[in-house]
Formats: C-alpha cells, structure tokens, sequence
C-alpha cells in the first residue's frame, strides 16, 4: 500500500490524534491483505513481506507508538517524562511477549493497574516487530523512493518516541535515496514534504525549507504534465497537490520568519512572510471551492498578514478558519488558526481576547503533539501577559518555554546541520563505491560475482591459511541447450541453475559465473568430503528442476569436479585440480560429481608450464548411487596402483605425526602417488587387540584395506621373486552419523546479539533443522521474531524459540504437570518435545487430588509413546502415573516446592528412590533433556510399529 487516498486517510487521523479511526481504517487494510507469510521467489530466498504489507505495518507501528505516547511510554517501553505511569519504572518487555502471543490462561480477566502497564508493552513489543519487519521490507525494494518514504515515516515514528538520534539517522537516509534525477510523481512530493516536517521537528529549519520548495517546484512540473504521464498514487488532481505543496512551503516560510521576529531581526523576516502571503494566494486560486487544502491555505495566508503588520484583515481570515474548523480531523489546523488570531489580536493591542485564542491553541498543541506550535503559543502567553503586568500567570509560561527551548540553542543547531551534512555525504559516497564494486565483481546476466570476484576472494582464502573446497561446475551439453531454445532460453537456463546453486549452498559459500556456462563455488573449511555431499544434493536438485517452465524439453544436467586445498596449494593448481576432475566427470557419461581425495590421488610433479592439470582419477558419485565406489581404469605399465577410499584409524586423529622418509607428504598440494608400502614384519596380536586396536604407529601408512596372511620369510640366498600385486577390497563407506535433534542455544547468562549471533552460526551450520533458544528473555524473543520472521516458532511460556524448518512430527509424547509452580519447566519440556518431532498432549495441575482427568480419560496415559512428568512439591506423581500405564515415563523433579525442598533435591531423591518400574529420572529443572529424551522415545516407537496392510 503506497501512499495513496487511505493512507492519507489514516495519516490524517493519526496526525489528529484519531487513534480509534485510525484503528477501524487499519482494520479494513489488514482483511484486504495477505497474512504475514514469506514471499519467496521462484527459486527460493529470502523471507519478505510485501511492499502493501511493510506500510500496512509501518502504520500500525506509528498507531500504537501514539498509544504509548498517551501512558507515557517510548517505543521501547522506557518512561518519557517525571511522573505518572513512569513512577513505577520501564515496561516488563516479557509480559508484553506473552500477552502477545496469547498466553495468558484462559478464564483470566484484565486486572487493573498491572494489566495497564501489560497492554502498554504488548504494545511496545508488537510495534518493536512491527518497524523492524517493515524496514527490513524498504530495505529491499530496489525502488529508492519507495524506500526513502518508508525510512521518513519512520523517522517520524522515532520522534514520536523522542528518540532523536534515531530519527536523524532515518532522515540522513532518506534524503541520500532522494537524488535529483527522480521523475516527478506525487509520491516524490508527498515524501519531500514529509521529509521537510522531519527536519522542521528536528530544528533543522533552512533544510526544511530547501526540501519543502523542492516539493513544490515538483508538484509544478508534475502539474504541468499530461494526465498518466506521471506515476504513482493519484489521490488528488496534479493541481491540488500543487496546491498542497504550496501551502506548506507557505506555512515553513512564515514560521521562519517568526523566529526572525522573535530574534529581533524584522527586515529578515519580511521576505519570508511576503514570499508566504503570496504562495498562500497562489495555492487558494489553485484549489476549488469546498477543497479541504483551502482552509490549510486560508490558515497560513493569515499568518503572513500578521508577520505583515495587517491584523485586520488577518483576523478577519483566522476568525472565519477557526469558525469552519469544526470536524475531529481538524485539530492541528485549529491549533494552527487559534495560535495566529491570538498573536494577531495581541499585536493590535486587543489582550484580553488573545489570551483565550492562544490557551486554545496551547491545550490543542499539548493534547495533540504538535511541538512547534505548543513552544509558539507559550511564547505568546509569556510575551501578552508580560505586557498585561501579570507577572504570576506570565511565569509559569516562561518556565514552561524555557523548558522546551533547552534543546534548540544555536551551537547544537549548527552541528546538526554539519552532521547531516556529513552524513549524507558519506551515505552517496558509499553507494557510489558500492556500484563501482558491484560493476566490476558482479556478473550482469545472473547477478553472481564474476570470475574476478572468485579469483580474488580464493587467494584471500588461501594466503590466510584456510583451506577451503573448490567446485567446479559445468551445465552438460549447453550448446544442445542453446541450439533448442536459442540464446535468450539459454540465458534463463543460465541464471536458474546459478540461483539452484546459490539455494543449495550455505550462507557461507559462495557462488561465482566463471565464463560461459561455468560456475565455481567457494566453500570455507569445507573437505572434499563434505562438499561432495553437498554438490550431490544441488545435483539432484538440478536434474529434478522442472525446466518445461522455461521452454526447455531437453534435460539439463551438470557435472561437478571438487578437490580441497592442501599445502603447497594457489589459486592456480587448486583450479587445475578440481577442472581435471571436472574433464574426469564428463569422460565418464556427465551428470556426476567427483572429488579430488588426498589419499587416493595427486597431481605429476614435474608438471611443465603448460600442463598443470590433474592426472589422476578421482572418487566418483554416479546418479543414483548409494555409497561412494573408487573408479575403475585398468592398470598398465607405468600407471600407478589405485586402491579404494581407505578408513582412518579410530585414534588416528591428533597432529600430524610424519617421519622423516615419509615422501608422501614431501611433495606438497596433493600426495604424489601412492608410495609402494613398507612391507613390515608380522605383529603377534593379544586378545586385548581385538577390542582396542593394534598399537599406534608412528606417521601415517597407506595400505590395502584387507591383507592377506604374508608367506614365510625365504632365506637371502634364495632368487626374490617378482612382486604380486594384493588386491585391496575397499571397505563399505560408513556415512558420520549426524547429529539427531536440534541445537540448543542456552539464552541464560547471554545478551540478545550474542545469541542472535549463535543461532546465525547454527543456521549456517545445519540449515534443515531448527536451532533451539531456551530460556531466553523477552528482548531476544522479541528479536528473534523480527530477524527471522516466518522461521521462528516461539513460545513466551516457555522463554523459548525455534529458528528455522521443524520436522514432522511422529509418535505422540504427553506431559504431565503437577502444579502452577512446575509450569516453566513443564512449557519448556512440551516446547523441545514438539520441535523435536513429536506430537505433544499437556496437561496441566493434576498433581494430589486433581488426577480425575486422568481417571476420566485414560487415553491421556495410553494413546501416547512416552510420558512427561513434571513435579516439584507432588513428586510421586511419577510413581502413581506409572501404576496406571505401562507407557515409559521420564520424571522431571524441579526446584519449587516448600522450603525443606532443599531446592529440588527433595523432588528428585523422591522420583530415584521410587521402586516404580519404567520411570527414568532427568536432573532438576532440566526440561530440554528430558523433552529430547522423550521426543527420541516416541519417534522411535512410532516409527517401528507394524503398518497396517494396503
């Protein structure tokens, strides 16, 4: 939703402090847009909500920071002035979390004065993810002027909370995003003018001003323009937003050259209020009758007749303004039109009736927000009843002006204006730097970083000591590929697989076009190993793509070739070992990926200039295959052996321990080829070897995986006969078993970005599972569901989080707890269980007496596959339940209890002690071991129950 005719609507009723207006009008929005779901593109991205949703948003977080405003509270949550609501310190963020999420317990009713300072900071909560999803939306519009207007309606957001600094930043930003070589539309005027009130607020006056005349000189050229030639929303007639326009540049003018006249300069002021009188005039034969910008314009022309000296005919103006601003969305403009018939009454010696027009104006400014007005008016009170002698109503004026003006003295002034100078400047300057790298590090047909980018970033890599996996990737047959669908499908073909690349690769890695129909990707601290799986993946997904999409009927498929950087190894020989593999992969039938193994290969070393490629074969996964298999060549003279992949020794796994006529490792980069192994004496075995192993060697020896038994000795007289070669099987591969269940992120002890920073870590890590924060506060809560959006599962019971996919549940867990104070631990139990992949049944409060539920429904103890019991004071429960079913129990004591609990370990000696059978015991308050312990349970169980028959 652009700006357009409702978000004016709603502009003007959060302007007037119309909060339940604005509220019913945000309604009507929010059933006309989609829910809060990520939009992802064709191929997979990034998370993001619409443009219509980002103002949607943007809005509602200005509406409930005016809410704030009225308890008494910023944005984040924190007290804006002495007394009141803020006696009783900031706002508890947490409660907000939970009342957000609806966890308050059914039955509950609002209470009051607690509940109130609830509702404030479900308010600051919300508006928090509100603002911080909605600029993250601008952030990546490639539109700046639809991003310079959402970063000025933020800023107006932020002064709105008296966050100054803030609201500086916003507006450096948007005016950066405001070059002159935009077209002139409506939306360009609408966000230059906002843009000018941002800076008036912020006592940047000849900048305002600056932006406010480039507004009007742009609804002027936009005026002048053919209707539909420009675009944008068009809410008003070219004419009217001229108008507009206008009129606020009249209203700047004006109230710069009161300020001249409070300055004791008058010759200074008069060009502004001439220059106001006259863009007044301009913008009321401009508009028609009845328009609602002929009041505004009527209002400001007032205005200029008073800093004129013409009080006559300025009351005249203002008495009729005032008279006609009756309606509820009229409030500032009142405010407005009272303040300027006051001071033009007071001026023509008439004190008495100024006083009440100028208390008006005063109350109005103050129920209203309106600063500029609310400091004008207290001058004026000050000024007329210093000039009535009353010196006990003009004080109270005087230390209420003197109070607002603290922060506009003239030297902070000054350096807000080099600061935003300087600011803007840098911000220009660093685009410009960032489109000359984009230009010369990007490839423009698929956007990825380009040859020059790959080369410069692997020798980084590799000069500071890394060792990263290169990948090389070829699309087979392209040029059948052009031939069918002609070059532009070819370059659709192009960018799809790039963007399959980069959605298949970590956040880490790093995907480059290197020429043609090439890719390489980069993959830091990565083995061959590793990165093989990987690639296989992307393959897969490549060879499953629908490309009928784009027109193409022929398959399209890749080879890869991957080799990993070892010592001794540039940019050039790791290139050169990876291409090799990658020729290795197509001489074998294409659509493979083959890695580069340090055991089983290497490159020539005397290799000439010319000829630095790979010479050897690596290890090969076909479409389809299973395990990793070595490729079979047949052995000539000269050829060296090739054996299969050979498994590590168990506690081969410390430094690297050589000898010194270990030659393998002499050659540097790859192994040179196999060195013919030692042949060694036979090694008596004990019965103790059979369980732990032949002693360790020293250095590292490569043999065959299976030898045979070795035949006697012959005497040294005796002819050696000729070498017969072994033949080596090669070993199942055995996959390393990963990691079952999600990653823990313990929040206690940790500040927000610390673990913001941890669950980035893990995601980059082990994207296809969740990374799990426990315990965590309200903040990191609150700032994990705005970075992560739709990948967050949250529960504010539970002070925990689940970032990224969850997997689907099996089998059914049920937990049990016994009473109000087990409930933390009990919440974050049923939390880890249902992230870890199980169904989950909670019951809660059914310890001593109140186990009639259990009774009355048996299922809650037998149509489950592990039970959960939580229990602190009730700590038999655990035995009881498990005299009802024969369904596994985990026991959870935990630390509440009476005094003699001795902080749980009463709970817990009661549940060990239990000669109940089929109950495990967890340590205390540990409800994340025991949800995982139970979620593995249940999946288990589940998964092995005999299916019924098709």
């Amino acid at each position: 939703m652009p700006p357009g005719v409702l978000h004016q609507q709603v502009s003007s009723a959060l302007n007037n402090w119309q909060l339940d207006t604005a509220e019913a009008l945000l309604a009507d929005i929010d059933r006309s847009l989609p829910p809060h779901t990520a939009a992802v593109g064709e191929l997979g991205g990034a998370p993001r909500i619409s443009l219509a949703r980002a103002w949607a948003d943007t809005l509602r977080a200005e509406l409930l920071v005016r809410r704030l405003r009225l308890a008494g509270y910023s944005l984040l949550g924190e007290p804006l002035v002495e007394g009141g609501p803020e006696q009783d310190g900031a706002l508890d963020l947490h409660a907000g979390v939970a009342e957000l999420h609806g966890d308050r317990p059914d039955g509950d009713e609002p209470r009051t004065g607690v509940d109130t300072r609830t509702e404030s900071a479900t308010h600051a909560a919300l508006a928090i993810t509100l603002v911080r999803s909605a600029r993250a939306a601008f952030d990546a519009q490639d539109d700046d002027l639809q991003r310079a207007a959402g970063l000025v309606r933020h800023a107006r957001i932020e002064l709105l909370s008296r966050r100054v600094d803030a609201a500086m930043d916003e507006a450096v930003e948007a005016a950066s995003l405001l070059g002159p070589a935009l077209p002139a539309t409506p939306l360009l005027v609408h966000t230059l003018s906002a843009l000018a009130g941002v800076l008036a607020d912020l006592e940047l006056m000849p900048l305002a001003l600056d932006y406010q005349r480039r507004a009007a000189e742009t609804a002027e050229t936009a005026a002048q323009q053919p209707i539909g030639a420009s675009s944008g929303p068009v809410e008003r007639s070219p004419r009217a937003l001229a108008a507009d326009a206008a009129t606020w540049l009249a209203a700047l003018c004006a109230e710069v050259g009161e300020g001249l006249l409070d300055d004791g300069v008058p010759e200074a002021a008069a060009p502004h209020f001439a220059e106001a009188r006259d863009l007044a005039v301009r913008a009321l034969g401009q508009l028609t009758a009845g328009d609602p910008g002929a009041l505004d314009a009527q209002v400001v022309h007032g205005w200029a007749l008073v800093g004129l000296g013409d009080h006559t005919a300025a009351a005249a103006l203002l008495r009729a303004a005032v008279s006609a601003a009756t309606g509820p969305a009229d409030r500032a403009l009142l405010a407005s039109a009272e303040l300027g018939l006051g001071r033009a009454l007071r001026r023509s010696g008439n004190g008495r009736a100024a006083d009440d027009h100028l208390a008006a104006a005063l109350a109005l400014a103050t129920e209203h927000g309106l600063p500029r007005v609310r400091r004008a008016a207290l001058r004026e009170l000050c000024t007329l009843h210093a000039e009535l002698d009353d010196a006990a109503r003009a004080l109270p004026y005087l230390q209420a002006y003197l109070a607002d003006e603290l922060d506009r003295v003239d030297e902070r002034r000054t350096r807000w204006v080099e600061l935003f100078g300087r600011r803007k400047s840098l911000l220009e300057t660093e685009r410009a730097a960032g489109q000359l790298r984009r230009q010369a590090y990007e490839d423009s047909l698929t956007h990825l970083p380009n040859r020059r980018y790959a080369e410069a970033r692997l020798d980084g890599l590799l000069t500071s000591g890394k060792t990263p996996a290169l990948a090389v990737v070829d699309i087979d047959r392209f040029k059948s590929i052009n031939d069918a669908v002609g070059h532009p499908g070819g370059d659709a073909v192009l960018r799809a697989v790039g963007q399959l690349l980069v959605d298949g690769c970590r956040d880490t890695d790093e995907v480059c076009r290197w020429a043609g129909d090439e890719f390489v990707i980069l993959l830091p601290d990565t083995t061959a190993e590793q990165a093989e799986r990987a690639m296989e993946r992307i393959r897969r997904s490549i060879a499953g793509y629908d490309w009928s999409a784009l027109g193409v009927e022929v398959p399209v498929t890749i080879s890869v070739g991957i080799a990993s950087a070892a010592r001794g190894d540039d940019r050039r020989t790791l290139f050169a070992a990876a291409d090799g593999v990658l020729y290795e992969a197509k001489r074998g039938g294409r659509d493979r990926v083959i890695r580069l193994s340090g055991i089983t290969q290497t490159r020539a070393t005397d290799a000439s200039a010319t000829d630095d490629t790979a010479v050897v074969v690596g290890e090969l996964v076909t479409a389809g295959s299973d395990a990793d298999t070595a490729v079979d060549v047949p052995e000539t003279a000269g050829t060296p052996v090739r054996v299969g992949d050979v498994s590590a020794h168990p506690l081969d796994d410390g430094p690297d321990e050589r000898s010194e006529d270990d030659r393998a490792d002499d050659a540097g980069g790859f192994a040179p080829l196999l060195v013919e192994p030692p042949v060694e004496e036979p090694v008596r075995r004990s019965p103790l070897d059979e369980l732990f192993g032949p002693p360790r060697s020293a250095g590292r020896t490569v043999g065959p995986a299976v030898v045979p038994p070795i035949a006697p000795v012959q005497e040294p007289s005796a002819p050696v006969a000729a070498p017969v070669p072994i033949p080596a099987t090669a070993p199942a591969a055995i996959e390393p078993a990963a990691t079952p269940g999600p990653d823990v992120i313990w929040g206690t002890g940790r500040s927000t970005e610390q673990v913001l920073a941890l669950v980035r870590e893990a995601r980059r890590e082990f994207p296809d599972r969740p990374a799990v924060v426990v315990r965590a506060s309200a903040e990191t809560l609150v700032a994990l569901a705005s970075e992560h959006d739709a990948y967050t599962t949250m529960d504010a019971g539970a002070m925990s989080a689940a970032v990224g996919p969850l997997p689907e549940p099996i089998g059914r867990v049920g937990v049990l707890c016994a009473s109000s104070g087990d409930t933390p631990i009990a919440a974050e139990a049923a939390f880890v269980a249902r992230v870890t992949g199980t169904e989950v049944v909670r019951v809660d409060d059914v310890g001593g007496s109140r186990m009639r539920p259990l009774l009355a429904d048996r299922s809650l103890l037998t149509e489950v596959d592990c039970l959960l019991v939580v229990a602190g004071l009730d700590a038999a429960l655990a035995s009881v339940v498990s005299g009802l079913t024969d369904v596994p129990i985990v026991a959870v004591p935990t630390s509440t209890g009476q005094g003699n609990a001795f902080g749980g370990f009463g709970a817990l000696l009661t549940m060990l002690n239990s000669a109940a059978p089929g109950v495990v015991v967890s340590n205390i308050d540990n409800g994340w071991s025991a949800g995982v312990f139970a979620a593995r349970i249940a999946r288990r169980t589940a998964q092995r129950q005999p299916r019924p028959p098709s």
